[in-house]
């Protein structure tokens, strides 16, 4: 990137002015990370200073039976499959209380398109974790299976949300968005969710009140303007409903080791390259610099490993997600080397070791504890890079 345009960019950013399609495009063609990280990691301090957030949640997979075989994904098995699983709602209920006593404030409940389960087993499941779990938010099911429950229940998304939220939803999950460009999706994608009804499905949650995320995965067959694209149709629709809390560039990833029946399912990975570290800063500094109107961009350590995590908050990311427990999409697959969980000791660790000061949230990004952030009597003590 030459000078003059390095400057122009610069002056944008400075001034608050929005970046452009052609502005996100060249900041992918940047190869100077340094500079790029330097630059968002500007804009992740002025809008959330020295904070890194964190809550204490847990996943909670409750099937992995589904309709669709995405070309990315190793999760999903079909009925009758020899790794197929469908929870008891008091198997789910008995797994989200063991973690009771570390105050829990987040259960992130994520399904495969199971074809037989009926329609009642969703809300009655959020009902039972509610009432056994009353001071934990629910953050449940992405914009795809809420498409998929339309098709089985004969309802439409708004009467599905208001009886879904009747029985405790609280978000939505950001998940089934991947890359919204045809061009890309029709070669990953499975399923009949597309930024049509993704797009709808959100902007219905957004007006009753509800707060998502918004996520991207990225690293896979998609170019940068295939990413960039994917933050610009977000962008505008957060400008129609001021929704959206957060964005979560997620990693695509490789099966590392086979599976226990010794099928590897992912049918992109012949074909692709994982994104390197530098890859990944760089979407995290791109997308930030993009999304002048979403406040926070979460980095989802499982798939990006710790210390890409870490470095990830000096190049626009202010959120490290949480304690997680058992995230079964991609750890049941990859092997890729992170642990299941973190403890909020690990958290606060990780968040001083990288120079920022620990704030534990709420799904709702209402503040539930600030903690002290690196010691400044120590030497050795980290801090974020100066603006």
């Amino acid at each position: 990137m030459d000078v003059g345009l390095k400057r122009e960019l610069e002056d944008k950013v400075r001034a608050g002015e929005r970046l452009t399609r052609e502005d996100g495009i060249a900041l992918y063609e940047s190869d100077d990370l340094a500079w790029l990280g330097g630059l968002a990691h500007e804009v992740r301090t002025r809008k959330n200073g020295d904070v890194v957030h964190f809550n204490v949640n847990r996943h909670l997979n409750m099937t992995n039976v589904c309709t669709a075989s995405c070309a990315y994904c190793s999760f999903q098995r079909k009925p009758g499959e020899k790794d197929a699983y469908t929870m008891r709602i008091e198997e789910a209920v008995r797994l989200a209380k063991a973690m009771e006593g570390e105050n829990l404030t987040e259960l992130h409940i994520v399904n495969g398109l199971h074809p037989n389960l009926p329609w009642r087993y969703y809300p009655r499941s959020l009902r039972e974790l509610k009432a056994a779990l009353p001071d934990v938010s629910l953050k449940a099911f992405t914009a795809t299976e809420i498409h998929h429950f339309e098709t089985i229940s004969g309802m439409s998304a708004s009467e599905i949300l208001d009886e879904l939220i009747d029985a405790g939803l609280e978000s939505l999950t950001g998940g089934g968005a991947e890359i919204f460009d045809w061009e890309v999706r029709q070669h990953i994608v499975d399923h009949r969710t597309h930024w049509e009804d993704w797009s709808r499905i959100h902007r219905l949650a957004h007006e009753k009140g509800l707060k998502t995320p918004c996520t991207m995965l990225y690293g896979h067959i998609e170019e940068p303007r295939h990413r960039v694209d994917h933050v610009l149709r977000l962008r505008e629709l957060q400008d129609e409903t001021g929704g959206f809390q957060v964005f979560i560039p997620l990693r695509y990833q490789h099966d590392f080791v086979d599976m226990k029946d010794g099928k590897v399912r992912n049918r992109l990975q012949a074909r692709t390259q994982m994104a390197t570290g530098a890859e990944a800063l760089k979407t995290f500094a791109v997308s930030r610099l993009l999304f002048d109107n979403v406040p926070h961009v979460k980095v989802f350590w499982v798939m990006h490993g710790v210390q890409t995590a870490q470095l990830a908050l000096q190049h626009g990311a202010d959120d490290m997600d949480g304690s997680v427990v058992e995230y079964k999409i991609t750890h049941d697959a990859d092997n890729y080397g992170t642990p299941n969980k973190l403890t909020r000791e690990d958290l606060l660790e990780l968040i001083r070791d990288a120079g920022f000061r620990p704030v534990e949230r709420n799904t709702r990004y209402e503040i539930i504890r600030e903690y002290d952030g690196p010691d400044p009597a120590r030497r050795e003590s980290p801090q974020p890079m100066r603006v």
